[in-house]
């Protein structure tokens, strides 16, 4: 479900993440865009990769489905799905003065969270197709469409991108072959990171 090039597997304080760390903007083939911080670079074979951290906040948009007796939270990946059900979700944020965005990557919003309260009505443990984990959520808001009921979560662990740098400083999205060739780096970067952040 998560993108292949997202790390999420360490809780991060936001208190720790330096707000003065160089910012790059990232662009997907679609011309949408996502302001980041530069939160670790490396070099492997001459060519410089950067780990990035969204400056907004990202926030995902889940459809609730019937699947036995429970629910089933099941993250809207369709754009045509997210571009139906974007005005309402972007509407019922901005009654918490949060500013919903379409950009790369990950939809983000601006503004403050509501501070995370540790109850199962505002958590949830979504488990991922790709990773045998579970990712935890906040629950932002929840609003109807057609019928349809929707949640808007965003991720309490930090929301790393890892992308590749050209040589005029911006920052690339991962093609398959780069990252299965990054791809055993993952632990030391991740490693390195958070020894710097210690």
């Amino acid at each position: 479900m998560p993108e292949s090039n997202r790390d999420r597997e360490s809780p991060m304080d936001e208190e720790s993440i330096d707000m003065d760390a160089p910012t790059v903007t990232l662009t997907d083939e679609a011309g949408l865009t996502l302001t980041c911080y530069i939160e670790h670079s490396l070099e492997v074979e001459e060519q410089e990769y950067v780990l990035l951290l969204p400056v907004d906040s990202p926030v995902e948009i889940f459809a609730w489905q019937e699947d036995g007796e429970e629910d089933e939270a099941v993250l809207v990946e369709d754009d045509e799905e997210l571009d139906l059900v974007f005005t309402t979700a972007k509407a019922v944020l901005e009654e918490q003065n949060l500013t919903l965005k379409r950009t790369a990557v990950v939809l983000t919003v601006e503004g403050d969270l509501p501070e995370f309260v540790e109850d199962e009505e505002e958590w949830a443990g979504v488990e991922s197709d790709s990773q045998d984990e579970q990712e935890e959520l906040q629950l932002l808001a929840s609003f109807y469409h057609e019928d349809q009921e929707y949640a808007i979560y965003a991720p309490l662990d930090p929301f790393f991108i890892l992308a590749r740098m050209d040589e005029e400083g911006q920052p690339h999205l991962l093609s398959p072959e780069e990252l299965k060739k990054i791809e055993p780096m993952l632990p030391m970067i991740e490693d390195q990171l958070f020894d710097e952040l210690d």
